[in-house]
């Protein structure tokens, strides 16, 4: 994992990405000949994401080494979320109804129940993969996997300090997390293209989400202005100073609720991960985003507002696909068995249910990356299908993170249940 990339300074790496998000979005715009084709086969959202995953492969770029994932989570993405939630119609977020939740609640029973189905299946034919005891139980690792998978970070830190995981293999662990929900999201980024065809085998129906879409569409062309400097200087500085009050407030909030109340302090408490600033970041941002919708800031979403977020949003992708190593995926196959079937448990019992209400496909991405993706990747996923939806993939996420370690505990108990003692 720890490798030596070709190029380590991150102004070169960053500007190496910039030229590939160019390069995808120059060929995309072309709409006849063979990149046409190409792209009615391959999402340009895809390449996106899997041309840095290429750099990252073949040793010239090392998410390791390189910052800019950081810097694009931390900086970028808090400014996307205030950029693209300055035109949101809340009362019509609302009326997008109960779909959504039941799509994410589902990916979350996916989860809980997929772990110990997969170590069942696995066991039957490989027992020594899942077994063990003691701190080497794998069932213990896996539960850090559960937590990343209904959270994040800090939800995967909580279940790491409270099964006390052996360290010296925890690393496999990370890569099992890593490579099974990128692989995923590959798959999902490559169905946002072809969207109309998977909705119309689920028989959805799209009306709210449409609407919502129209209803943005057609304010951004009621106040639609050509841009000058002064409002590119004040969005972003709308966008940054959220960024900068959203860091100072989710650092003084963590503080406050680790200086007083021991529970947040504790690491094997459930409520551990409330302490997180990134929880704290993404929730502020999302909470003065909404509150300028109320006003006239608004308005520049005419000048633009979400095409700059969108821009920060593809940034942010470019730097996620980084993260992939394409060699990775069979280091240590049999474990990642176990999070491949896992994962399938997921996207099984999602496809079922959004068949039985036909909800959309939107519902099923978001609700899914809102879970396994956290808020770092819901709003890209949900931003993809239209600016105007990225808020709701910031919101479940939120929630995601606030029951991830509640899951990701109940679905260790059940693995540590039927894991096979060695």
């Amino acid at each position: 994992m720890n490798k030596e990339p070709l190029l380590t300074n991150d102004t070169i790496v960053f500007g190496l990405l910039m030229l590939v998000l160019a390069l995808v979005f120059y060929t995309s715009s072309k709409k006849t000949g063979f990149w046409r084709k190409f792209y009615n086969i391959i999402p340009a959202l895809l390449m996106c994401y899997l041309l840095p995953a290429i750099l990252n492969s073949i040793g010239l770029i090392s998410p390791e080494i390189s910052q800019v994932y950081n810097i694009s989570k931390n900086y970028l993405l808090p400014a996307a979320i205030v950029l693209m939630t300055l035109s949101l119609d809340l009362k019509s977020v609302l009326n997008l109804g109960p779909k959504a939740l039941i799509m994410f609640f589902t990916g979350t029973i996916g989860i809980i129940i997929g772990g110990p189905l997969a170590i069942l299946i696995v066991s039957i034919f490989s027992p020594e993969t899942v077994g063990g005891s003691g701190p080497d139980a794998v069932w213990r690792g896996l539960s850090t996997v559960a937590g990343s998978w209904i959270g994040g970070g800090a939800n995967q830190t909580a279940m790491y300090e409270i099964f006390k995981y052996n360290p010296e293999k925890f690393g496999a662990m990370i890569l099992v997390d890593i490579v099974v929900a990128q692989i995923w999201m590959a798959f999902l980024l490559f169905g946002i293209g072809k969207k109309d065809k998977i909705d119309n085998w689920l028989k959805s129906d799209n009306t709210a989400i449409e609407a919502l879409k129209q209803k943005v569409i057609n304010y951004e062309k009621s106040v639609m202005k050509i841009p000058n400097l002064t409002d590119y200087m004040i969005m972003l500085g709308i966008a940054f100073m959220t960024v900068g009050i959203s860091h100072l407030g989710s650092i003084h909030i963590s503080e406050f609720l680790t200086n007083n109340f021991n529970i947040f302090t504790d690491k094997t408490s459930a409520l551990a991960s409330f302490s997180s600033t990134f929880f704290w970041m993404i929730t502020i941002a999302t909470i003065i985003g909404i509150v300028l919708s109320f006003t006239k800031a608004k308005k520049y979403e005419g000048a633009g507002a979400s095409k700059i977020g969108s821009i920060f949003i593809y940034i942010l992708v470019a730097s996620i696909g980084m993260k992939m190593d394409l060699k990775s995926i069979l280091e240590n196959p049999g474990l990642l068995i176990v999070g491949l079937i896992w994962m399938a448990v997921h996207v099984l019992l999602l496809i079922i249910v959004a068949k039985v209400i036909r909800a959309p496909y939107f519902f099923l991405a978001v609700g899914s990356k809102a879970n396994v993706g956290g808020a770092a990747s819901a709003p890209v996923v949900a931003a993809a299908f239209h600016p105007s939806l990225a808020t709701v993939g910031v919101l479940l996420a939120v929630v995601g993170y606030a029951i991830g370690t509640f899951s990701a505990l109940f679905c260790a108990t059940l693995m540590e249940l039927v894991s096979p003692t060695l």
